[in-house]
């Protein structure tokens, strides 16, 4: 249980307070003094200190001071019946959590303890999450601590030693190309090549000689022969990013490639074999892409043999601040700069912002805030304003009661599953409310793993 100590030389405010703390669920330490609560520091592990300012000997300012520098994880939050702006900067600057005058409401006090409280926690996350961000630098962006990255990881682990394919689902910026590299560098070819495309990023024209290859005088401009990147990735990994815009005309080739193992160059008349593994990666659910004729059935389940699913930033936690100060230590190394860590209110502000570019957004904000920053520390004031300024949000979903800001998948599936409670559990009327066939219904129903109601026309 927390312990708060609490300074007072006035001993009817001192057991009133320590009451009121104990009443919230803290074990309390009085002292009635300065000298006696350093004295209580030493024998108990003190999680806060609640210290008058105006006291014999040392006052509450000294007094903040001495544990600031002795225990700099301890925050101390100081009373005092003399407000004035020189007394409040002279805690402050001491080091001071917060600064609160008489007569005050005891609920205030109790509000500043448990933000003091919060402040030590995020502390101590930080400094616990900087240790650990060093253990594996090859893989920085991969760490984390949330039960689907330590999933995805071990899974990775055990799929790497095989050849087979794998398909990378997540949404855009949360590492998927990392995933794949990570299943190349475990993997048996890892001292052969790997070769990555983003699928999105040129003409069909231009993809199809980029990935088969094409002959000498193939096409105006194909000056020379060009091997193309199934063959250059040979021995190696093949990363396909993106493959959900891979064109609907191309995608029979790339599938008769897979399954024969070999290319023939665009212009070429000849079948020229290669050793690659192939690894995919989308923003999209392809297995409804397949059911809307926007993506080829066949070549979804030959890219498919495996799926590996990353989760969102916003899903996964503290590791937000595991990434955070793993790229801190970066971009200070980087520039040059002496930043050791993130103070807490701007911690805090990272755990609550929903992340919508995921790890991407999160490595620039951190480069920025590097640039930025006056101290030896990322402050609040350092981030980009629409982190500094973000609140939660609401919305109201399918009529039902508000919940925090959900993606467009959440949304997908809560009102899904209200159609299906509606039509007591029937597939059919459902998919006709929804405007989707059955058949899509279904591989929706099961990939966000609704529970829905028995279908009642189904009963005997």
């Amino acid at each position: 249980m927390t312990q708060v100590l609490i300074v007072d030389d006035d001993p009817a405010l001192r057991d009133l307070l320590a009451r009121r703390v104990t009443k919230a669920g803290h074990e309390t330490q009085t002292a009635a003094s300065a000298e006696e609560g350093l004295e209580v520091l030493e024998q108990h592990d003190i999680a806060l200190v609640v210290t008058d300012l105006d006291m014999p000997g040392l006052n509450g300012v000294e007094l903040c001071e001495r544990i600031v520098g002795s225990r700099p994880n301890v925050p101390v939050i100081v009373v005092t019946a003399f407000g004035s702006l020189e007394t409040a900067v002279s805690a402050l600057r001491a080091g001071a959590f917060d600064f609160i005058t008489k007569p005050f409401e005891f609920e205030m006090v109790m509000l500043a303890i448990e933000r003091a409280l919060r402040h030590r926690s995020l502390l101590e996350e930080v400094s616990r999450l900087r240790v650990q961000a060093s253990v594996d630098p090859a893989l920085s962006e991969m760490m984390g601590d949330c039960p689907a990255m330590k999933k995805l990881l071990s899974t990775i682990g055990r799929v790497a030693r095989s050849d087979a394919s794998v398909l990378i689902c997540g949404e855009s910026g949360t590492g998927k190309e990392l995933v794949a590299r990570a299943l190349h560098q475990r993997g048996p070819r890892a001292e052969r090549p790997f070769v990555a495309i983003n699928c999105a990023a040129m003409p069909e024209n231009l993809l199809e000689s980029e990935l088969f290859g094409h002959e000498k005088g193939a096409f105006t401009g194909a000056v020379a022969a060009h091997k193309g990147l199934f063959r250059q990735a040979d021995g190696g990994t093949l990363f396909l990013d993106e493959i959900g815009e891979l064109p609907l005309t191309l995608q029979p080739k790339l599938l008769r490639a897979l399954e024969q193992r070999t290319v023939r160059p665009v212009g070429g008349k000849t079948e020229t074999p290669f050793d690659v593994r192939l690894v995919a990666a989308t923003n999209r659910d392809l297995e409804i892409a397949a059911d809307e004729g926007r993506f080829r059935e066949d070549l979804y389940y030959r890219i498919n043999v495996v799926s590996l699913n990353v989760p969102p930033l916003r899903e996964r936690g503290t590791d937000i601040l595991l990434l955070a100060t793993r790229f801190l230590e970066e971009f200070a190394a980087r520039g040059s700069v002496e930043i050791t860590n993130i103070a807490a209110p701007a911690a805090d502000k990272l755990l609550s912002y929903s992340w919508p570019g995921n790890v991407r957004e999160l490595r620039n904000c951190i480069e920025r805030a590097v640039a930025l920053a006056e101290f030896d520390k990322i402050t609040v004031d350092d981030l980009p304003e629409k982190i500094r300024a973000y609140r939660t949000s609401h919305v109201l979903v399918a009529a039902e009661s508000p919940a925090e800001l959900v993606t467009m998948e959440e949304v997908e599936r809560r009102y899904i599953a209200r159609v299906l409670q509606a039509v007591g559990g029937s597939r059919s009327r459902a998919a006709q409310v929804l405007g989707l066939d059955r058949k899509t219904l279904y591989r929706k129903i099961k990939r966000y793993g609704i529970e829905a109601p028995e279908d009642s026309a189904s009963k005997p």
